[in-house]
Parts: C-alpha cells; structure tokens; sequence
C-alpha cells in the first residue's frame, strides 16, 4: 500500500471517528499530522510545524473574541433590534431581518455558527410568539449565515481564496462572495415562499412552552403581522464597539491592515472598558473551531509537503470529462459535509481540484465557487451544528414531527443543492 493511499485514508477514518464519537476533529488532525509526516513520509518536527496555520489562527482568535466582547455589551442585540425597526415591525418580515444581520455578521468576519448561535434563539421566539414557521425562521438565519461567509473578511473566505492563490491560479474576492451571497439569496427566498404560511402546523396541540406576555402574539391562531420593537437607550460601549466594528470593516478593506490583529486590538480595548464583563469575554472564543481549522489546515499542509494532494487531484481529473469531474466533487463534498464540519470538508477538498482547474477546461471562480457553496449549504443537516441549533431552540413543537421536517427539508438541500450550484456556476462557463 502506498504512502499516499495511507494517508488518504488516515484522512477519511478521522471523518468517521469524529462523525461517531464526540471528539473535535482537530485534536485527530494534529496527532495525525504528527504520526503520518513522521512515519509515513519521514518529515521532522520543523516541516510539521511549518503547516500550522499562524495567520489564520490570529484571525479566528480576533474575530471571535471582538464579537464576543459585542455580544457581551449589547451591541450583537442591538443590531438586531435595529433591524426589526427597518421593517417597522411587520413580523412577517422578521425573517428577512434576521437574514440580513446574519449575513451581516459573517460577512464582517463572525463564524457561521456562532452567527447561527447568537440568532437562531430569537428568531425561534418571534416564530413562537407569532405563529411563523419555525422551520422557515431556523432555514433562513442558516442561509443568511452563509450569503455571508466568503467575504473576504470572512475565516472562510479567506480559506478558501489564499487555498487558491497558493497554487499559483487567480481569483476575485467579489466573485466568491457574490456567488455565494446570491446562490443563498435565492434559496432563502424559495423557501421563504415555501414556508411561509406552514406556521401554524409546526406547532403541537399541547406545546410545552405556551407562555408568552407579549401583547401582540395573535389570538385566535393567526399569524402575527406585527411586533413591536425593544426601545432601550444606545450606551456609550455600545456606541463605541459599533465604531470599533467601522474602524474595522475600513483598515481591513481599504488599508489591508492583518483583521486577526485589528479584530484583537478593539476586543481588547472594549473589554477594558467593560470591566464586569472583562474576564468573561476570552470565554467566548471559538476554541474549538480554531482546534478544528487548526489541526485540518496542518494535516493538509503535510499532505501537499508530500505530494499526496496532487496525486489525488491527477488521479481524479482522469476518471473522465472535466465537466463530470467538477461535478462528481460537488455532490461528493455536499453529501459528506452533512455529516461533517464543511470547513474542514473545505479545507480537505478544494486543494484536490487546483489540478483540474490548471488544465484551463472550467472556471475558476465558478469550480470554486460550486464546491465552497455544496459543502455550506448542507449545514442544515441536523447533524451539523447549525442545523442542531434550530432542532434544539425550537420552542412549543412537536419535536418528532419537526425533527422529520429538518430531515425532509435537508434531503432536499442535499439531492439537489449541490446540482444547482455545478449547473449555474460550473456548467455555463464551460463553454
């Protein structure tokens, strides 16, 4: 058996592992990095250390600990109240709302599951409240976490463009956002469309969480056309991270000063200013994402040192027509990120297409941006987080029943989103 073949897969086995037993698959990255470059490809400890990601963990450990400093003053509720105001408190709306903040969110550099994290609870009290399908509400605040999270302040964004810019190929920043934001505008509004008048039978006859004191909840079982928003005085913090998040957005873009850094410096000095709250805000980092993105980027890193990435992709490029190859990843990198982290799926898989893009045959932005749209978009699966953060804040449902309506509504996403995302990327570019 070939060192290449065994490092594949060592690869594939940390995805069974990790999908099986509730162990951050990061941890078997590392340790795999360790075991595999030493003993399989003969590379010292120098090489292995040279594949940790520093850049990226700066920027993960920034970005996370800005937002979470934000959330910890205030500032994440008041965008969010700010928007229903936008709306002027049309419930029906309120989805709409809570898919601009979430793209927002992500597209200014949260994690899409803490985006998920930090809405998906409100948003399932407005569905409860007014009687607006759950199923929608959770849907859409996935979606909008994801139009936004390949900006290129975004952790994934930024993956995904320096995966491709390290192989020598070319790609816009724009063009992987835009794809991404679109492709996700359109599947919110379908199912906004969808779902939208199936409020009602989320619900169970008895729910288990029937109290509410807000006087606009409907009465008679109607869905709720208004509500009305929490007016409470902007603080001088909240004031002060909102231009912490400005002064952000413009030496990031317009200065490309390193966001990690950026991001630590305005979480530092807000935190300071927040004494309560001070030792509270590093709780808030996403340690196990960093762990995650971390110890994935490092066994990917040995597994380029040793060639095994080029061998894969070579491999793959000759089963047939580029066209089907793109294809084939697609679906591939779309049915395993149900059941998988999509960054490291993203982390994993988009180096194994450089080979089949430096042939010219497809486009680059368009391959790209597929694959990167396949492995997010399933992130609805109640086995991912994002998905078990909807099942788990739903609020007075039938649980049975509404897990089956997860399941149903990713079966869907998972049969045919990947497709959709080869025929309108991939496929039109080809010719």
């Amino acid at each position: 058996m070939s060192s290449q073949v065994i490092a594949i897969l060592v690869l594939g086995g940390m995805f069974v592992v990790a999908t099986v037993l509730p162990i951050n698959i990061g941890i078997l990255a590392l340790v795999a990095s360790f075991i595999v470059g030493t003993f399989v490809f003969g590379l010292d400890d120098k090489a292995i250390f040279g594949e940790f990601p520093v850049s990226l963990f700066i920027t993960v450990v920034g970005v996370t600990y800005l937002f979470s400093v934000a959330k910890l003053n205030g500032t994440i509720d008041l965008l969010v109240q700010g928007g229903i105001r936008l709306v002027r408190g049309r419930a029906i709306l309120v989805p709409w709302v809570l898919f601009a903040v979430a793209a927002t969110l992500t597209a200014l550099g949260t994690f899409t599951p803490a985006a998920v994290a930090l809405l998906v609870p409100i948003g399932m009290s407005f569905a409860f409240t007014y009687r607006i399908s759950p199923l929608m509400i959770g849907m859409m605040v996935i979606c909008g976490a994801h139009a936004g999270a390949f900006s290129p302040m975004a952790v994934s964004g930024a993956l995904v463009y320096g995966i491709v810019v390290k192989s020598g190929l070319t790609i816009s920043h724009a063009a992987l956002f835009f794809a991404s934001m679109g492709f996700n505008l359109l599947l919110a509004a379908g199912t906004y469309v969808l779902l939208r008048r199936r409020g009602e039978e989320s619900f169970a006859e008895h729910p288990d969480d029937t109290a509410t004191t807000n006087s606009d909840a409907p009465s008679g079982g109607g869905v709720a056309t208004a509500v009305k928003p929490k007016t409470a005085a902007v603080t001088w913090r909240q004031r002060v991270t909102l231009g912490a998040l400005v002064v952000l957005v413009v030496g990031a873009l317009a200065f490309h000063l390193q966001i990690g850094f950026l991001a630590l410096a305005a979480g530092a000095v807000l935190a300071v200013l927040d004494r309560e709250n001070l030792g509270k805000a590093v709780e808030g980092i996403s340690w196990p994402t960093i762990l995650l993105v971390a110890g994935m980027v490092t066994y990917v890193g040995v597994l380029e040192h040793s060639g095994t990435i080029d061998w894969v992709a070579h491999g793959a490029v000759g089963l047939g027509a580029p066209l089907l190859v793109a294809l084939v990843l697609c679906v591939i990198v779309g049915v395993t990120s149900a059941f998988a982290s999509s960054t490291a799926i993203l982390t994993a898989t988009i180096p194994m297409a450089i080979p089949l893009l430096l042939t010219g045959s497809l486009p680059v932005v368009g391959v790209v941006a597929a694959m990167a749209i396949s492995t997010t978009i399933v992130d609805v699966s109640p086995f991912s987080t994002n998905g078990a953060l909807v099942l788990a804040n739903a609020r007075g449902v039938d649980r049975n029943r509404f897990y089956r309506q997860v399941i149903s509504y990713t079966c869907v996403i998972v049969a045919l989103g990947p497709i959709a995302a080869w025929a309108v990327l991939v496929l039109p570019g080809s010719f």
